[in-house]
């Protein structure tokens, strides 16, 4: 009898750790991999496109100066040409921009540019913050190679 007792309890404990993994599971199926358990992806990935280019190749692209200028304090100025210290970034970095590209023209004495790479129409709005932000700062806008209007 007292055999069969701890064979049930056993039994039962068994049992209850096999649903604890199998919810866990679940639960981890669901946060990890959401897009797996969605049959209709084209249209999000229509939406929602991500660039294949960083911010160096658009650097590459766009430069008619001097690229990754090295200043004596070893920091880097992504372009340098004869009129513009210019720093390059994404549009959402645009504060961080106006930083480096002030910084980039007090230690070269060239004038501070900022060239924005935008994604889609929406990150206007940041160019918009440089201007207001510091009306002295030159900016180049680059649209990504998905950008649509």
């Amino acid at each position: 009898m007292l055999k069969s007792i701890i064979m049930t309890r056993r039994k039962r404990k068994i049992n209850f750790i096999t649903l604890l993994f199998i919810i866990i599971g679940v639960i981890i199926s669901l946060f990890i991999a959401p897009e797996s358990f969605n049959t209709n992806n084209s249209t999000k990935n229509n939406i929602i496109k991500k660039s294949h280019l960083k911010e160096a190749d658009y650097v590459n692209m766009y430069c008619k100066g001097i690229i990754e200028y090295q200043l004596p304090d070893r920091t880097r100025v992504d372009c340098l040409t004869d009129e513009y210290a210019i720093e390059y970034d994404w549009a959402k970095k645009w504060a961080e921009s106006i930083g480096q590209a002030m910084y980039y023209s007090a230690m070269t004495g060239r004038k501070p540019a900022v060239a924005i790479i935008i994604k889609n129409p929406y990150e206007r709005v940041y160019i918009e913050r440089i201007k207001k932000a510091n009306p002295n700062i030159q900016i180049f806008e680059i649209k990504t190679e998905n950008y649509k209007e």
